[in-house]
């Protein structure tokens, strides 16, 4: 993608309600506070041990699902192209958006737990939601593992080596559904991994994105709010810094 298209795109991101308001405020954040707040809950890294994960990132947290790293590096390098990093502030990467998702994946986002889930199962039209007898978990994984074995297919490399023009083709040629899946289109598994991308940026800290609450302040917005009380008379504009969930 030229820088352009990505400015364009954040740009409009940034001067528009729908990342930090609509779309976070009916997505799939919800599902693990408990396991997200500090001192709660343990993951099994790559090699069996416990603890804290030390990923390229640089972020402390510890992966919940993807227990193989070079799947976690695909959809950490997928949602950094869908979300990328520009002069307005921090990617997807930076935002901790592939932990946020990974943490989802691991609870009841991902499990469907709360979603009718039995057929008969039909291909469907856009407006009757969700119609995949596999659940959330199963899809990411396997579309994870569909964008490695797409790009061996097409340039003999991992994923991972590719260069960002190769990465966005992959990705598009699963938006148009082009890529062959099981139980689940292509361009469904990418409608999914794009709305949980901006979830992850937009949302509230507490649910494992949004590091240092860096996607609200890129937007404006303030956040949690005990109250508006001293600013609430003052005509001037108010540039109020954010307050996440947990700092209360």
């Amino acid at each position: 993608m030229s820088p352009e298209k990505d400015i364009s795109r954040r740009d409009f991101l940034k001067t528009t309600g729908i990342a930090a308001g609509t779309l976070v405020g009916g997505g799939l954040i919800g599902g693990l506070v408990g396991y997200n707040m500090p001192g709660k809950g343990t993951a099994t890294l790559e090699h069996g041990q416990h603890g804290t994960a030390t990923e390229e990132s640089g972020s402390p947290k510890a992966k919940m699902f993807f227990m193989n790293q070079r799947d976690f590096n695909t959809l950490t390098n997928a949602t950094e192209r869908i979300f990328p990093e520009d002069d307005l502030g921090p990617g997807a990467k930076g935002l901790d958006v592939p932990y946020f998702i990974d943490h989802q994946l691991a609870g009841q986002y991902g499990s469907n737990s709360k979603e009718y889930m039995h057929g008969p199962f039909g291909e469907g039209a856009p407006t009757q939601g969700y119609q995949s007898r596999l659940t959330r978990a199963e899809i990411f994984k396997q579309g994870v593992q569909k964008l490695e074995s797409e790009a061996q297919n097409r340039y003999k490399k991992s994923f991972n080596d590719l260069d960002g023009k190769q990465m966005d083709e992959i990705l598009t040629a699963f938006q148009k559904g082009e890529v062959q899946m099981s139980g689940v289109t292509s361009a469904f598994f990418f409608t999914l991994l794009r709305a949980a991308t901006l979830e992850g940026a937009y949302s509230d800290p507490i649910y494992g994105g949004n590091r240092n609450m860096d996607g609200w302040r890129m937007k404006g917005f303030p956040g949690h709010q005990m109250t508006y009380i001293t600013q609430i008379e003052d005509p001037k504009f108010q540039k109020i810094e954010p307050n996440s969930l947990g700092s209360h």
